[in-house]
């Protein structure tokens, strides 16, 4: 099994693509989103108690830091399951996906 399911009644199957993750890797996952979350509200506080522009800045750096850490995590386990079964299995479109994923991440 790819770990992949396909939702039928959509116009295109590759934009309904699903993966099945282990329970440890959701737990990090949404833990990462929930910390991620809390810098944001953190954020909107202090600009809505006009803190020091640098101050603010530094606490968007860190989400910004925060937010490429879970994208890491993501695209580390992305290409150890999903990638890995897909070009095993022959498609080599997978490839493709992987290098256009690549290239919006590294904007």
């Amino acid at each position: 099994m790819s770990g992949k399911k396909e939702i039928s009644g959509g116009s295109c199957a590759c934009c309904h693509r699903m993966k099945e993750r282990t329970e440890v890797e959701q737990k990090s996952l949404i833990h990462r989103l929930n910390r991620i979350e809390g810098q944001i509200r953190g954020i909107r506080g202090m600009v809505e108690k006009s803190a020091y522009c640098p101050d603010i800045l530094t606490q968007s750096a860190a989400a910004t830091a925060a937010i490429q850490a879970f994208n890491r995590e993501l695209l580390g386990s992305h290409i150890r399951t999903c990638v890995v079964e897909d070009i095993r299995a022959g498609k080599d479109e997978t490839i493709d996906e992987l290098t256009g994923l690549l290239q919006k991440l590294m904007k």
